[in-house]
C-alpha cells in the first residue's frame, strides 16, 4: 500500500529531520508492548495490546511509572524497575530489527537529521546498536529526561531544533504515535506519522500531519525524487 494521505504542501524548506526512535528506526513496539503486559500484569494490572499502546505507546518511563502509581494508588521504590529491564532487554537481543525500508530512506535524505526519543539515552543506544544505526546519529540523539514534559507536550522537538541550531518551521518530524505527532503539532513541525506498526492511522491523522504506512515512501513524501 502507498502512503495513506498526499504529499504534504510544506509552507517552508526543510533543514532538519527529527526520528523518533521505537517504531520508527526500530521495530520494537510489538516487543516492547509485549513486555510492558506482562510487567503491568505482574502488578495486577491486566491491559491488553491496543490498551497499551492507547495508554503508554509515545511516551515516557516516567509516564508509565506515574500510570502505574496511580493504579497501584500507592507509590514505587525508584529502582522498581530493575526485576524487569533484562525482560526488555533479552527481547531485543533476540528479535530486534530495524523498521523495514528506513536505512535506505535515511540515506536518501540531504539534509540534517536527528533523533528525538521518549526512552532514556541507554535505551535508545542499545536499540539503535542492536540494528546498526548508532552511527548515523551519534551526537545527534536527544531524549525526553533531557526536558521538562514529554510528548505530547513540544519540548522535547523544540529542544532538538534548538541543539541543532534549526528554526522549528524548518524541522520535519517522523513519529508513530498519537503522542508523538501531537508533540510535533505543539511544536509548529510538519509530522509525518508512520502507520506501518501498531498505531492505528486513525490516530495519527490530524492538522499539518501526512499519514504514510511504508517507510520506502519517505523520501518521495519529502519531495525527493521517489528513487523505487
Amino acid at each position: 500500500m502507498r502512503s495513506l494521505w498526499p504529499k504534504p504542501m510544506l509552507s517552508t524548506g526543510i533543514d532538519l529531520v527529527i526520528f523518533d526512535c521505537d517504531g520508527v528506526l526500530v521495530d520494537s513496539e510489538v516487543l516492547s508492548v509485549e513486555v510492558d503486559r506482562r510487567v503491568l500484569a505482574e502488578f495486577g494490572w491486566h491491559l491488553n495490546q491496543e490498551q497499551i499502546v492507547h495508554r503508554f505507546v509515545g511516551r515516557s518511563s516516567a509516564h508509565f511509572r506515574a500510570e502505574l502509581e496511580s493504579h497501584l494508588g500507592r507509590g514505587l521504590p525508584d529502582e522498581w524497575e530493575e526485576p524487569y529491564l533484562p525482560w526488555y532487554a533479552d527481547a531485543f537481543e533476540r528479535e530486534l530489527v530495524a523498521v523495514a525500508g528506513v536505512e535506505e530512506a535515511i540515506e536518501q535524505i540531504p539534509w540534517a537529521t536527528c533523533v528525538a526519543s521518549s526512552g532514556p539515552h541507554e535505551k535508545i543506544r542499545h536499540t539503535l546498536g542492536i540494528t546498526g544505526l548508532h552511527a548515523r546519529f551519534e551526537g545527534r540523539i536527544f531524549s525526553a529526561t533531557e526536558v521538562a514534559e514529554g510528548k505530547p507536550a513540544p519540548d522535547l522537538f523544540l529542544h532538538a531544533a534548538a541543539r541543532m541550531g534549526v528554526s522549528p518551521s524548518r524541522c520535519v518530524v517522523i513519529e508513530d504515535s498519537r503522542f508523538g505527532v501531537a508533540a510535533a503539532r505543539a511544536a509548529g513541525m510538519h509530522s509525518f506519522g508512520y502507520a506501518g506498526g501498531l498505531t492505528p492511522s486513525e490516530w495519527l491523522r490530524g492538522e499539518n500531519t501526512t499519514v504514510f504506512d511504508d517507510m520506502a515512501d519517505l523520501p518521495a513524501l519529502l519531495g525527493l525524487p521517489d528513487y523505487r
